[in-house]
């Protein structure tokens, strides 16, 4: 199992939009082509403007897959296109669990 945290710093300004956008848009598609949310969080305290959501795959073939899926969807195309401008960074990290982890999808 893998852990993908995918990290998004948002234009100042445009964190409400952006939400409003994601939740209607593009999570109905992701849930669809990815699968297994694990969870979207907002940037409370320190580095501000960010989400970051998690996202659980079986391996990085899966995620390849699942991925490229999204990849195809005209409407994924769609969102994206008017998403542009939104962040000003991002970063996507592949974790795995130690044995210790108390996650357990």
């Amino acid at each position: 199992m893998i852990f993908e945290q995918r990290t998004y710093t948002v234009a100042h300004g445009r964190m409400d939009d952006y939400l409003v956008r994601y939740e209607r848009d593009a999570l109905p598609l992701q849930r669809k082509h990815l699968g297994r949310l694990l969870g979207f969080f907002v940037s409370d305290i320190g580095p501000l403007n960010q989400v970051v959501h998690i996202w659980v795959y079986d391996s990085l073939a899966d995620r390849e897959t699942r991925r490229r899926a999204l990849d195809e969807d005209p409407a994924w195309h769609d969102f994206k296109a008017g998403n542009r401008g939104t962040f000003v960074a991002q970063e996507v990290k592949i974790m795995t669990p130690a044995p210790f982890c108390p996650i357990h999808i």
